[in-house]
């Protein structure tokens, strides 16, 4: 274990000394049944029966001559058995052990009667022994996720389980507090090898674990202040359904006939993006016959053939690099390119060009609007480039999904949607000025599919599936829903675009 050092200034009890010691022990590595501290001259070992309580048994070894020396031994001899000394060469080696837990208050007097004489150190270096070393279940750990409908689990030292429901984080009693050492060990028992040394070598990982029957995890392990933290997102086995996600299936249907252009899903972190995605590309795979392929990195949600043949790469594993992968992608035959993330110029320009050429490239971004997405994906590029990438954007952008995860009234979470499609003029020449504002606007007409998020966010209270509370905190512009919930709310003109310009 790791040694560590605690600047604890003047203290007048060993007891103080061990307390303080123990107290950062646990926050950085879990609840020790030991202690192990010293500096010049002076070393304690303090021991316990179980992981929380007094210390019971303390072995002081000392280095001392003179009076001091005399005066020590000459307490051990008046404490009447409580303490005993073992001398060795230099060192004087004292005992204080208690056999009945009702003492305890009488050995820990002894010791602060014993540290009066000594000149305690404001410097220490410890380290704690004999942590919990209960095997950690990932089989118990999906069942708690599964039981409590969490999207996320969280393993940190001296912590019970912390699992995320509903975008709020809980804490579960179900296994005691943790050590360092049961999620070391769980990170080694579930990682790769590849990944445990990459882990080993870096001090972070992120792969895919599959508990079979049950579903898949998608597990960031890392290192912080020197211990590790592990991190589960909860994957279903069963890809679900436009039903079971509450988004809806005729627009969602319409997507996945499209033959060829960019389809973006964006959001937030923890949005739902990746399982929308999911959702879409398996529609594909049950209604169409066609060769889907996929990279990711890692591979979330599994997909198996059904009607189309689907192909999933991790980069990483399979491929080197997003960019290569998609650069490449064309070589494979495929006819539906999900790309996990789209994060850098390179990656960005293989996707658009594959849309350009024929393919239907689906694709995830991380943006609060639908309308600000241009903007979003132009600014990856330098400013030579990105009147040419506007242009490219136009005409091959078939429609771009923003959403958000809304708290719905009795429980659980709900996505509100915001689709921009590509099928109007105006929308088409705000996409190509770069034209955020404009794209909005150009959403609201009544000749677009498109959907504004407060839209959709009115249409949701209206059915009961949120409450109006909720809406507006989620809401892009909450003045604009608070307007159409009153019947306010005037749709902004081409014409009043056309003037502002």
């Amino acid at each position: 274990m790791t040694e560590m050092i605690l600047g604890i200034g003047h203290q007048e009890s060993l007891i103080t000394v061990l307390e303080m010691a123990e107290e950062h022990a646990r926050r950085t590595h879990g609840a020790p049944r030991s202690i192990a501290a010293h500096a010049p001259g002076i070393e304690i070992h303090a021991d316990r029966k179980n992981f929380d309580g007094p210390f019971e048994t303390f072995k002081i070894r000392l280095l001392l001559d003179g009076p001091l020396l005399v005066e020590v031994k000459n307490f051990v001899a008046q404490s009447g058995g409580a303490m005993t000394a073992t001398e060795e060469g230099d060192t004087l080696e004292l005992l204080c052990h208690c056999d009945n837990p009702e003492h305890v208050e009488e050995t820990h007097k002894t010791i602060d009667e014993i540290s009066r004489l000594l000149p305690l150190p404001e410097v220490w270096r410890f380290h704690g022994e004999q942590y919990r070393k209960e095997h950690l279940s990932a089989e118990k750990m999906f069942h708690a996720m599964l039981k409590f409908k969490a999207s996320d689990v969280h393993l940190f030292p001296d912590a019970h389980p912390v699992f995320r429901v509903d975008n709020v984080a809980r804490n579960s009693e179900m296994l005691k507090p943790l050590s360092a050492e049961q999620i070391l060990a769980f990170i080694r028992e579930i990682a790769p090898d590849r990944d445990w040394k990459d882990f080993e070598q870096h001090r972070q990982c992120s792969f895919t674990y599959h508990q079979v029957g049950m579903g898949y995890a998608r597990v960031s392990a890392f290192i912080k202040g020197d211990v590790p933290h592990c991190t589960m997102r909860f994957l279903s086995e069963v890809i679900p359904s436009f039903e079971d996600l509450n988004v809806p299936r005729e627009i969602m249907e319409t997507l996945g006939r499209a033959h060829f252009g960019l389809i973006l899903v964006t959001g937030m972190t923890g949005s739902g993006k990746s399982t929308t995605v999911a959702s879409l590309v398996d529609w594909i795979n049950t209604h169409k016959s066609l060769h889907i392929l996929s990279i990711e990195e890692p591979v979330e949600y599994v997909h198996h053939n059904k009607k189309s043949i689907i192909s999933q790469r991790e980069v990483g594993i399979d491929v080197e690099s997003f960019h290569e992968a998609v650069k490449a992608s064309l070589r494979h035959d495929p006819d539906v390119i999900f790309i996990g993330e789209m994060r850098d110029p390179d990656t960005i320009r293989s996707a658009i060009n594959a849309a350009a050429t024929g393919h239907l490239v689906i694709s995830t971004l991380h943006a609060n609007t639908a309308s600000e997405v241009v903007n979003r994906v132009v600014s990856f590029f330098d400013p030579v480039e990105r009147d040419l990438v506007k242009l490219q954007l136009r005409d091959c952008v078939q429609c771009i999904i923003c959403q958000r995860l809304i708290p719905k009234v009795g429980g659980g979470r709900a996505p509100a949607l915001e689709f921009m499609f590509n099928d109007t003029k105006h929308i088409s020449d705000s996409i190509l000025a770069g034209d955020s504002i404009g794209i909005r606007v150009g959403m609201q007409q009544t000749m677009t599919n498109s959907i504004i998020l407060e839209k959709y966010l009115l249409q949701m209270i209206k059915s009961g599936l949120i409450a109006k509370d909720d809406a507006r905190e989620h809401a892009a512009h909450a003045e604009v829903l608070d307007q159409m919930l009153r019947g306010t709310y005037v749709v902004p003109s081409l014409e009043s675009m056309m003037h502002s310009h």
